[in-house]
């Protein structure tokens, strides 16, 4: 079967139970690999992966990709290795100032060319990992610029692909990373990769010990999109809080019965059906930081459409 769309996955520790918010157990990782190496997955390379959705070809159905954020040393040590003997190409996001400072617990730039040298695209995640929607464009442009010099001297290139720390940008910061040269970047809220996906603003699974059982993994590696267009609020630093969130389903894929909306903090929440239009209206304000609104609907198949979007909330 043929598809539009791609499931990403985004891992951060692998083994460290001492940070369990970012960490994957090795057992959940063992299973996370089994399941994928069932025949009706296909794990692809992320960059062969945006190519297809960028030229809107055809990829073949539960097409996923893996995706590692912050170079932690246990990403070596521990992730790599059953990746490459399980034959998964990898994409590693480095946030530069953390492996210049030789800290003990990330990747050393030695072990990083190893792995560039292995097939491993290697992505930026900026110099010092900072809040880029809480920081102006000059601040943004520098860390990028500083990044990027790093990249050149210790790999002999720069990026072409991004993951915004903590998943959090804007419409400003968009248009800075795109200055910066990158041709893609990544988020970190849930969804499923597709031809209507804003570019620079890519939608990842996040596994760590809480949310990485092996129900929940495969919940997702099948899941599907909501394909659609006119997503509001557009730019994911709030103005107006509570958003005024809504999206229109593509033409193909509505009415999507069973559609349900959920808001951190908030639980399920009312949706009003306008056509092909859904609005979503949120009872209650975000909190400052990071917010999150997640939209699913189940298919006749059993499996899940998503749609899902992080928005930061800044602290007035």
């Amino acid at each position: 079967m043929a598809a539009d769309s791609a499931v990403i996955m985004m891992y951060h520790r692998f083994g460290e139970t001492a940070y369990p918010s970012t960490n994957t157990t090795l057992d959940q990782l063992d299973a996370h690999i089994a399941e994928l190496k069932n025949d009706k997955y296909t794990v692809l390379p992320v960059p062969e992966i945006l190519a297809a959705i960028r030229e809107k070809r055809e990829l073949p159905d539960r097409t996923v990709g893996i995706t590692v954020d912050d170079a932690y040393l246990s990403v070596y040590t521990r992730a790599w290795p059953r990746l490459r003997a399980a034959g998964f190409p990898l994409t590693l996001f480095v946030a530069t100032d953390a492996i210049d400072a030789g800290y003990k617990d990330y990747m050393n730039w030695d072990q990083i060319r190893e792995l560039r040298d292995a097939g491993v695209t290697i992505g930026s995640q900026t110099a010092s990992h900072l809040h880029m929607a809480a920081n102006s464009a000059a601040r943004n442009m520098a860390d990028l610029t500083r990044s990027n010099a790093q990249f050149v001297a210790k790999l002999g290139s720069r990026p072409d692909l991004i993951a915004y720390p903590f998943g959090e940008a804007s419409t400003a910061v968009q248009k800075v990373v795109h200055n910066a040269g990158f041709v893609m970047a990544f988020g970190q809220h849930s969804g499923v990769l597709h031809t209507t996906a804003n570019p620079f603003y890519l939608p990842r699974f996040a596994l760590n010990e809480a949310f990485g059982d092996i129900d929940r993994f495969q919940l997702i590696a099948n899941a599907l999109p909501i394909p659609h267009n006119d997503l509001t609020p557009a730019d994911p630093l709030l103005t107006v809080n509570p958003p005024p969130f809504g999206f229109t389903v593509a033409s193909g894929d509505y009415p999507l019965p069973g559609l349900a909306c959920y808001a951190v903090g908030q639980g399920q929440v009312q949706i009003e059906r306008l056509g092909p239009r859904v609005e979503v209206r949120l009872s209650e304000k975000f909190q400052p930081g990071r917010a999150r609104i997640n939209c699913t609907a189940r298919t006749k198949g059993g499996r899940w459409r998503w749609l899902g979007m992080l928005y930061y909330v800044p602290n007035r």
